[in-house]
């Protein structure tokens, strides 16, 4: 069986770098090469060095000596002789640099060159890792065989489902739950679909012992994801999957599953049979909310006015967030006033308004979607939401 697939940055690992704050956060991101030539020529090491270049002179700006900034400036250095990181390319390199040191991360995502220096990391091209590239959950579930994972478009990641919850009937039921009286084996019938062996009280017995085997995972399903909104996929036999929906508490379970046994099934057939599955659930959702944004335009339901959208989003109210692509505002908010201040450029006292909306957005289970200019709602408007209430 091969190796499962990891999720390029898990949300947990993105929450806990939106959550870090420091002066002098530095966040980088750069495009790779995986060509031959263009690695022998080290061009992706000659935008890094070019955007330390960089860095070093928005520092200046800071209350900052040339040696403070030297010193601090050599965790990016020591990135250039990294031989490991360039020998390996992915598409897309993001640098994090702060107080506590250097993080890096290579993604299947081609970012164009950002330099950003904040008092918190710059995390905004990440955003279609949880958006419209799918933040989603799999659940693989049989009698004696379940895992849980977080999922996008870019692979798995095992959350351990069984330190809070049985991952077999038998621990959920007891050992003597009568398995020669009434045996329900999957794999048997078109479709992966499971047949029942037995007749009256055996056979619901049988459902009962699963349904009450479904409600102790879901326990566990809720505790590990957690006031998540994402869909939950299943892979299950046919007959499986209503006894779950049954058993199931969690709001967003997906009405479609993968059909049949998927503990032998390799771990990237797995991924790409549950991407095949949800891809047209994110498309539609994006397409659904900008018909809807449309619909409620000239309503209080939606604006387009940043001094409006920037409390909403502090506020949990955006629903649905806008953003065209590669484009920021900047400025400062006081939460106690709400009032907005918009600068024309980013200085050291200022922040991001873009990136501040749109992170408290996610995080407030918001979407968030980022467009392509011409296809924003209220095209040359730098923010389009639509509202809660």
């Amino acid at each position: 069986m091969s190796t499962q697939i990891n999720h390029p940055l898990l949300y947990k690992e993105f929450e806990i770098l939106s959550d870090k704050r420091g002066l002098h956060s530095v966040s980088i991101y750069l495009p790779m090469d995986k060509k031959g030539k263009e690695q022998n020529e080290h061009l992706a090491q000659a935008r890094l060095k070019s955007a330390i270049k960089q860095v070093h002179k928005t520092l200046e700006t800071y209350t900052l000596s040339p040696q403070e900034i030297k010193e601090y400036l050599l965790p990016l250095e020591s990135l250039l002789t990294n031989l490991e990181l360039w020998r390996n390319p992915s598409d897309g390199l993001a640098i994090f640099l702060n107080e506590d040191g250097l993080q890096y991360y290579t993604f299947p995502i081609s970012f164009d060159t950002k330099i950003h220096v904040a008092n918190h990391f710059y995390l905004s091209p990440l955003l279609p890792l949880y958006t419209d590239q799918g933040l989603y959950y799999l659940l693989e579930l049989s009698q004696d065989y379940v895992k849980l994972y977080e999922a996008s478009k870019y692979g798995l990641k095992d959350l351990y489902i069984d330190d809070f919850a049985p991952d077999q009937l038998e621990k959920a039921v007891g050992f003597d739950f009568r398995p020669k009286l009434v045996q329900f084996r999957s794999g048997q019938a078109p479709h992966g679909a499971g047949i029942f062996h037995g007749h009256g009280d055996g056979k619901d017995d049988e459902k009962k012992e699963l349904i009450t085997f479904f409600r102790a995972l879901d326990k566990g399903v809720n505790k590990v994801i957690n006031g998540q909104n994402s869909p939950l996929v299943l892979a299950c036999v046919d007959s499986l999957f209503p006894l779950y929906k049954e058993a199931n508490s969690y709001k967003n379970l997906y009405d479609k599953h993968i059909p049949g046994d998927s503990q032998f099934t390799d771990k990237k057939e797995l991924h790409q049979a549950s991407w095949a599955l949800i891809a047209d659930y994110f498309e539609t959702k994006r397409k659904s909310k900008l018909k809807q944004f449309n619909e409620l335009y000239n309503t209080s339901k939606t604006s387009y006015v940043t001094e409006d959208i920037i409390p909403a989003a502090v506020n949990g109210k955006i629903d649905t967030l806008f953003l065209p692509k590669d484009m920021d505002v900047y400025g400062t908010y006081s939460k106690d006033s709400e009032h907005v201040n918009i600068n024309s450029t980013k200085e050291p006292q200022n922040v991001s308004l873009s990136h501040m909306a749109a992170l408290k957005t996610l995080k407030q289970k918001g979407n968030v979607f980022l467009m392509a200019p011409d296809d924003m709602p209220i095209k040359g408007a730098p923010f389009n939401a639509l509202f809660r209430y």
